[in-house]
């Protein structure tokens, strides 16, 4: 609990710490899951996730990864967003609270995000649907498949990344050590959210340029998407 409460104190303290970049350079990387079956049934004859590591992962005498800590991002982000001055100029510093030399850091794009696969690459439509558990299922491919990490310190995530972490813990208790959902609840997404997020849906899927996702130019609907995206991303 020290170590959680240590760290919420951190982030909480990020727009005043921030510094240069002190941390170790990013390594990057692309793992390929092979016929990956969604939940809905449907397939992909490769899957590509893109990700971003920082430190190298240490074992214990018994073979167990001690160090690694997953960072998962929100709806519409990438790995690449914790690799800011705000973020990782404080967490991933030496003597800071996730120290790169210290810990092995993993930062995946999901799917449908940032380098990873997503439609539009080019099924746009046709890619299969997913959700959560497939989010999920393909990180833990990416540690246990592509990086060898068979244990993790910490989950960490942000929003829909909060999301992933709450779940983590549900589908996999013993794979680690905490959790640390931030900007996230453990319920369904309801009230004014869902409402929010059918309003964008249908702004783009009403519009007849949309043409279920085969348009030549942007759908104006966009436009009126964006509003009601920045009205539900925005504070008072």
């Amino acid at each position: 609990m020290k170590f959680l409460s240590a760290l919420l104190l951190s982030l909480l303290a990020l727009t005043s710490l921030a510094s240069a970049a002190d941390y170790p350079a990013p390594q990057e990387g692309n793992f390929v899951v092979k016929d990956f079956q969604f939940k809905s049934g449907e397939r992909l004859p490769e899957v590509k996730l893109h990700y971003y590591t920082l430190g190298a992962a240490q074992k214990d005498a018994n073979g167990k990864v001690r160090n690694a800590v997953l960072i998962l991002h929100g709806t519409g982000g990438s790995g690449r967003n914790f690799l800011t001055p705000n973020f990782a100029g404080v967490l991933f510093a030496p003597g800071e609270l996730l120290d790169a030399a210290k810990y092995f850091i993993i930062l995946p794009d999901n799917v449908g995000h940032g380098q990873s696969s997503k439609p539009s690459d080019g099924l746009r439509m046709r890619f299969p649907h997913y959700e959560y558990d497939d989010m999920i299922e393909l990180q833990y491919r990416l540690l246990t498949q592509g990086l060898g990490v068979n244990h993790l310190r910490l989950v960490l995530g942000t929003s829909m990344g909060g999301m992933h972490t709450w779940l983590w813990g549900e589908q996999h208790p013993d794979f680690m050590d905490a959790l640390m959902p931030l900007a996230s609840q453990p319920v369904e997404i309801a009230g004014r959210n869902r409402m929010m997020r059918r309003m964008i849906m249908d702004d783009i899927r009403t519009d007849p340029d949309w043409n279920n996702g085969e348009y030549k130019a942007q759908p104006h609907g966009l436009t009126a998407a964006l509003h009601v995206l920045l009205i539900m991303g925005s504070s008072p």
